[in-house]
């Protein structure tokens, strides 16, 4: 009987052990979760933080992050009538400034040619995956008067599996949002998917200090300082305790530059700003 008991015991562990495997593990900060609940354990972090996201931002980084975005967006050289894809860009953070540098070029091209078809024909996709993130990215958008801005187009949508067609955008960019997903791989996929043929793919992550008083310094600041501000800002030590994991979970520079150049991207090359605190990540279709 007893050993019946034992027998039903372990078919009981193997049936939850082979369920496990079969889905797949990944990881959400450093924990092991199965895939197949990554995305919504992820959502609901983004769903916690979507309202004070911007001002964590500002605290968490010292405002460094509007300097980092602008690097980002100086890298892309927007111009006017173009199509382009911001993912993870719930926010709205870096679609603004992409409008702002388009509506800087026209202005000095306009003087001369007088003809604004070009700038009308401009197209920001503002793609997320959480529509919390997306309610507030259109409430920035309405608070700085671009509430009706035909550019701007806000998507509710995934980065590996996106619903727009094939070599349809002139750019690519995702800041803080590849570590997110499930499958970095096939969000870089869809990444070069999307891009026309001399489209750009840019990527702002938060990456990988090397210089070793340095990392220390940054290794206490993450997680002792920033889970402590996201309790007493947000309310909410555990989704920035993810954040922080996540950060040390993801590729290192030179790792993740070889994933871009297997998506089928050429000249890659990564930036490290702040000793390698975040990094931007480039490559061209062709």
């Amino acid at each position: 009987m007893a050993l019946r008991s034992i027998y039903r015991g372990l078919r009981r562990n193997d049936s939850r052990l082979c369920s496990y495997l079969h889905s797949h593990a990944t990881s959400f900060g450093f924990k092991e979760v199965r895939e197949d609940e990554k995305s919504q354990m992820v959502g609901n972090v983004f769903t916690s933080v979507a309202s004070s996201y911007d001002v964590m931002n500002d605290l968490m980084s010292g405002g460094l992050h509007r300097l980092w975005k602008e690097r980002l967006v100086s890298k892309l050289n927007p111009f006017p009538g173009m199509k382009h894809l911001d993912v993870a860009g719930g926010t709205g953070d870096v679609a603004f400034r992409i409008l702002d540098s388009i509506h800087s070029v026209a202005h000095r091209a306009l003087r001369d040619s007088h003809d604004d078809n070009l700038l009308g024909e401009t197209q920001i996709f503002v793609c997320d995956i959480n529509a919390n993130m997306l309610r507030v990215g259109r409430k920035r958008a309405h608070d700085r008067g671009l509430g009706d801005d035909k550019s701007l187009v806000w998507v509710e949508g995934d980065a590996e599996k996106l619903t727009f067609g094939g070599a349809s955008m002139d750019g690519y960019t995702i800041a803080f949002g590849i570590r997110n997903v499930t499958h970095i791989e096939k969000a870089l996929a869809e990444a070069y998917r999307v891009l026309k043929p001399g489209g750009r793919f840019l990527c702002l992550e938060l990456s990988h200090v090397e210089l070793p008083i340095f990392k220390d310094l940054y290794d206490y600041y993450s997680f002792a300082v920033i889970p402590k501000v996201g309790e007493l800002v947000a309310g909410d030590r555990e989704s920035y305790q993810y954040l922080v994991e996540s950060i040390r979970r993801f590729p290192k520079q030179e790792k993740f530059a070889t994933m871009i150049e297997e998506a089928g991207f050429q000249k890659v090359e990564y930036e490290n700003l702040v000793g390698g605190v975040v990094a931007i990540h480039s490559g061209l279709k062709f």
